[in-house]
C-alpha cells in the first residue's frame, strides 16, 4: 500500500443553467467557461500553476467547439504556463469524476504531486447526440450482438423504474424533493460557484451567479399533471412492462456548466500550507448491461465497499447522479440505503446536469454536506452511458 495521500485541496463550478439558447450562460465559448473556472480555482487556492502536471478534463460532446483537447485549451486560456500539459477524456455522464479519479490514482502511485481534475460542457453550444452513432451505423459486430442496437437512455430509466417497482408518486415526490432540498441550500452554494463574467452589458459587467434550474415551489400537483416524455408505439411494443411514468420533471435537464478541483499529495500540501478538505481514498468502475444502461451504480458501489472494507450503514452521505428520479430510488431500494443520506443538498434534477462537468458538483456538495454534519464517510456514484459507472470514496478532514 503506498503511504502517498490524495487530499482535495478545493473545488469550484460554474452555475449550471439551462443547455438552450435562452439559458443564461448560453453564448459563452466552452473554452472561456472552463478557462474562468480553472483561474477561480487558482486564484482561491494560491496555488503557482507551474506546479500544476496535469489537468485532466471530462467532455463528453468533444465536437465543434469543444473539440480538440478543450482541457489543454482552457488552461492556455486561464493563463497557465505553456509547460502545463492537459488531456480530455470521455466517460459519459461520469467523465469528470473519472478525471478525479484518475487524478488522485496518480497522486497515489506517485506520478503526480499536483494535478487538477474537472470537466466542462456546454450543452447549448453542442448540442446532445450531435457525436452518436445511428442504428444504421454502429458496426456489423456491435449489432451482431445487440441486434436493436442501443435505446434513449429515458427508456432505460423507465425499465428500471419498472423493474423497482417504482411509482409516478414516488418519482414526482423524489422530483420535488430535489427542488426543495436545493432551494434551502442557496447560500451554501454559493461558496462552491464561481460568478461567471459574460463580458460587457450595456450597464457594465454581466455575471452569472447561480444555478438557473431550482423551482423552490415545485408541488405535487403540478408534477402529476406533467405528460409522460418517452413512450413511442415501437417502444411500447417492445416493453410492455414499463408503464410510461417519467417526465421532464422526473428527468435531469440539458444544462451548460464547468467544475474543476485541485488534488495533491497530502505532504506537499503540507509544505505548501494548504489546509485539505477532503481525501480521494477509494475507486471503482464497471460496466453492466447496456440496454438498462443505467444500473451499472449499483454493482459500482458494492465493489467500492468491498474494497474499502465498508459497509453502506459506515457511510455518512451519498450522492447518486439524479439522471431520472428512477435511478437513486432503484440504488435505494437495491443497496437498502437510508433515504436521509441521499443527495441532502437537492440533485440533478434541480440543479442541473452538464454532462462532461456534473462529478464536479456531486463532490462539492458531498464535501459540503460532511463538513456540515462532521461526517466522516461520503461515497458519490454516476450511471453513465452504455452501461457503466463510477464510484469514489472520500474522507472528510476538516
Amino acid at each position: 500500500m503506498s503511504s502517498r495521500r490524495a487530499v482535495i485541496i478545493d473545488v469550484v463550478r460554474t452555475p449550471f443553467c439551462r443547455g438552450r439558447e435562452a439559458g443564461a450562460l448560453s453564448g459563452i465559448h466552452p473554452v472561456d467557461l472552463y478557462a474562468q473556472t480553472l483561474s477561480e480555482l487558482i486564484s482561491r487556492t494560491q496555488v503557482d500553476p507551474a506546479l500544476i502536471e496535469d489537468v485532466i478534463t471530462g467532455c463528453v460532446i468533444q465536437v465543434a467547439e469543444q473539440s480538440g483537447n478543450i482541457g489543454r485549451q482552457a488552461a492556455l486560456a486561464a493563463g497557465f504556463p505553456e509547460s502545463v500539459p492537459a488531456i480530455t477524456l470521455d466517460r459519459k455522464c461520469g467523465s469528470a469524476q473519472q478525471a478525479m479519479d484518475f487524478a488522485a490514482q496518480g497522486v497515489i502511485s506517485g506520478a503526480y504531486d499536483a494535478v487538477i481534475a474537472g470537466g466542462v460542457e456546454m450543452m447549448s453550444t453542442v448540442p446532445m447526440r450531435i457525436n452518436r452513432m445511428g442504428k444504421d451505423n454502429e458496426g456489423e459486430l456491435f449489432r451482431s450482438r445487440y441486434p436493436d442496437g442501443m435505446i434513449r437512455q429515458g427508456v432505460s430509466a423507465e425499465l428500471i423504474a419498472s423493474r423497482w417497482n417504482i411509482s409516478r408518486e414516488e418519482l414526482d415526490q423524489f422530483s420535488m424533493r430535489s427542488h426543495i432540498r436545493a432551494a434551502d441550500d442557496v447560500s451554501g452554494r454559493a461558496k462552491d460557484i464561481v460568478s461567471i463574467n459574460k463580458g460587457l452589458a450595456e450597464d457594465g459587467v454581466a455575471l452569472v451567479c447561480d444555478d438557473e434550474g431550482v423551482r423552490p415551489n415545485t408541488n405535487l400537483e403540478t408534477l402529476s399533471n406533467l405528460d409522460t416524455v418517452f413512450k413511442t408505439d415501437e417502444m411500447s411494443a417492445r416493453y410492455p412492462e414499463i408503464n410510461w411514468s417519467l417526465t421532464a420533471a422526473s428527468s435531469s435537464p440539458v444544462s451548460d456548466g464547468a467544475s474543476a478541483l485541485l488534488i495533491m499529495e497530502e505532504q506537499l500540501a503540507m509544505r505548501l500550507n494548504l489546509t485539505p478538505r477532503a481525501a480521494i481514498t477509494h475507486f471503482s468502475v464497471v460496466g453492466d448491461d447496456p440496454i438498462m444502461m443505467l444500473t451499472a451504480i449499483m454493482p459500482a458501489t458494492k465493489k467500492l465497499l468491498r474494497r474499502c472494507a465498508l459497509r453502506l450503514s459506515d457511510i455518512d452521505a451519498y450522492e447518486v447522479n439524479e439522471a431520472f428520479a428512477s435511478i437513486p430510488l432503484a440504488w435505494l431500494k437495491e443497496l437498502d440505503g437510508d433515504p436521509e443520506k441521499l443527495n441532502q443538498y437537492g440533485g440533478a434534477i434541480a440543479l442541473g446536469h452538464p454532462v462532461g462537468a456534473s462529478g464536479g458538483r456531486l463532490i462539492a456538495n458531498i464535501m459540503r454536506v460532511l463538513e456540515d454534519t462532521n461526517g466522516r464517510y461520503g461515497l458519490i456514484t454516476m450511471c453513465e452511458s452504455g452501461g457503466m459507472a463510477n464510484a469514489t470514496l472520500i474522507e472528510n478532514l476538516t
